[in-house]
């Protein structure tokens, strides 16, 4: 697929005279139309909910549109569940999905009404402990173990991660809850974190309702939903397809009717938390190419770095690049596209093909809109850049501010000659 920004030159032309580089992007309009697309996927369930995962783009003007299209949020921290509560969320539109989990979160989250996703067997104890009870709507978190694989092959492996619980520990996690007064039961998983399949979806919510009717035969829970969690994701390189929500929806439709219904499930909500698939792509990190290098590669440094956008760095993540004004220029000049900081890894593109970049250009690189500004950090002392959302009226509004020197300094015991700066 062709990969093009959603705002042109001549637009970002006019945004920077206000707002320097760097800074993340978001686009309004494309965030309600792909939150309304995943809606209508499962409408077919009428318990159906979104759980937007907060993590992955934590910021309240963002949420608030995503609360008016009638989703909920997933949390997984204590700042994270404040931030929904800010925002107006509550009681069971919030599912608080942690690990390793400070007993006092547990207890902030139930406070709220928030639907509890333990992630380990042993936490029913650390639940009943600091809340002195157990909850009436409480959900497991489930790991199979082994490998996951689909039709073209291994996605991933959920035998190496820390999350969930095993088959045995979820069952009898069912019966203890039971006992201590749970009435309403979840079960969640999550396997694999971006496929671009539209097979992902609808294999694991076969495995996980059929784990649901044999739960709720052998323990008598009553499960009331299924949370399929994230996974599914978006084509990060523009030779990968994107996934077809309303197959995805249709495909976990089949299995519903297939396993739930003839069991007598067919009141069992179906729950998701697609952070990426929905934010990822409407969002962007815009930078300036501001040096050149010629050594033994050919370097374009640019004034953002990994503080700003760290999946490259950290996992080798693909992002596409576009050079503003250039879309249609030949790609006959390999660069490496490189940030400031002191660390070989700080690179957004490597040996990439793009037009010959000239100091100034402006870059866009795609795809940042989830897991992007969420995982900056202040390494060399790098300050955090804005974040701004493209209106659907065409308007740019601020949503974050860029930090500033005083923020990095604010948490320090500061001497004397360091007032000068706050």
């Amino acid at each position: 697929m062709e990969k093009r920004p959603f705002v042109t030159l001549e637009q970002l032309e006019k945004i920077t005279e206000s707002f320097p580089t760097p800074f993340h992007l978001y686009d309004e309009k494309g965030i309600i139309e792909n939150a309304k697309r995943v809606q209508e996927a499962f409408s077919w369930n009428p318990g159906f909910k979104e759980y937007f995962a907060v993590k992955a783009t934590p910021n309240p003007v963002l949420m608030g549109i995503l609360k008016d299209c009638g989703f909920g949020m997933d949390c997984s921290s204590a700042t994270e569940l404040m931030l929904s509560d800010a925002v107006g969320f509550s009681g069971h539109d919030i599912m608080f999905s942690s690990n390793d989990t400070p007993p006092e979160e547990f207890k902030m989250a139930d406070d709220m009404g928030a639907i509890i996703n333990l992630d380990d067997f042993t936490h029913i104890e650390c639940v009943e402990q600091v809340l002195g009870h157990i909850p009436e709507t409480i959900s497991c978190r489930f790991n199979p173990g082994g490998v996951f694989e689909i039709s073209n092959g291994i996605m991933d492996n959920p035998g190496d991660a820390k999350y969930g619980m095993t088959e045995a520990q979820i069952f009898e996690a069912f019966r203890i809850l039971k006992e201590k007064g749970a009435k309403r039961f979840g079960i969640h998983a999550f396997l694999v974190s971006n496929t671009v399949t539209n097979d992902y979806y609808p294999m694991l919510a076969g495995e996980l309702f059929e784990l649901a009717v044999r739960l709720e035969k052998e323990t008598g829970a009553k499960v009331a939903f299924v949370n399929l969690s994230g996974g599914v994701g978006v084509p990060y390189r523009p030779e990968q397809k994107a996934n077809d929500i309303y197959a995805i929806g249709e495909g976990v439709r089949k299995e519903y009717e297939r396993i739930l219904v003839p069991a007598g499930m067919g009141d069992v909500a179906i729950y998701t938390e697609m952070g990426r698939f929905i934010l990822a792509p409407y969002g962007c990190l815009v930078t300036k190419a501001i040096h050149e290098k010629h050594t033994y590669k050919e370097y374009i440094g640019v004034d953002a770095c990994a503080v700003n956008l760290m999946r490259p760095a950290m996992y080798g993540a693909y992002h596409h690049i576009t050079v503003m004004g250039k879309e249609n220029a030949p790609c006959d000049h390999k660069y490496d596209v490189v940030g400031s900081l002191c660390e070989n890894n700080d690179k957004f593109a490597v040996d990439r093909m793009l037009p010959k970049i000239d100091k100034g250009d402006l870059l866009v690189i795609h795809d940042t809109g989830a897991h992007g500004f969420s995982m900056g950090y202040n390494y060399n002392g790098k300050l955090r850049s804005a974040e701004l959302l493209l209106k659907e009226d065409g308007s740019v509004q601020l949503i974050r501010r860029a930090e500033t020197p005083q923020d990095y300094f604010a948490t320090l015991d500061v001497c004397e000659n360091m007032k000068k700066y706050l």
